[in-house]
């Protein structure tokens, strides 16, 4: 399955950061970097690979760190759930790209 996810702080000492939640958003990265399932990160979400629990444990841990930075969170998740496959971190754009060549 793929999930992505943004995770953001509020209230608490984010609130006087002037509205810049980058260093929140790193320590969740680091999370998902250091958990070793195949990721990608955009200017809005990033994007986890893996089987069910693996991929919602390391949202949970993700979450639970940029906790640390305010006294809320706001949690966006989007998944696809297609048993069986893998590699679709990639697999998907690089199907995508070959259609925007082939219909040119």
């Amino acid at each position: 399955m793929l999930v992505a996810f943004s995770v953001a702080p509020s209230g608490g000492a984010a609130a006087n950061d002037e509205a810049s939640v980058h260093d929140a958003v790193a320590a969740a990265v680091a999370v998902v970097r250091a958990s070793g399932l195949p990721n990608h990160t955009d200017s809005m979400f990033t994007t986890i690979e893996g089987d069910w629990d693996e991929v919602f444990a390391v949202v949970k841990a993700a979450t639970q760190a940029v906790a640390l930075f305010g006294s809320r969170v706001s949690l966006v998740l989007k998944a696809d759930i297609r048993p069986g496959y893998t590699g679709e971190l990639t697999g998907k754009l690089d199907r995508l790209e070959k259609a925007l060549i082939d219909g040119q």
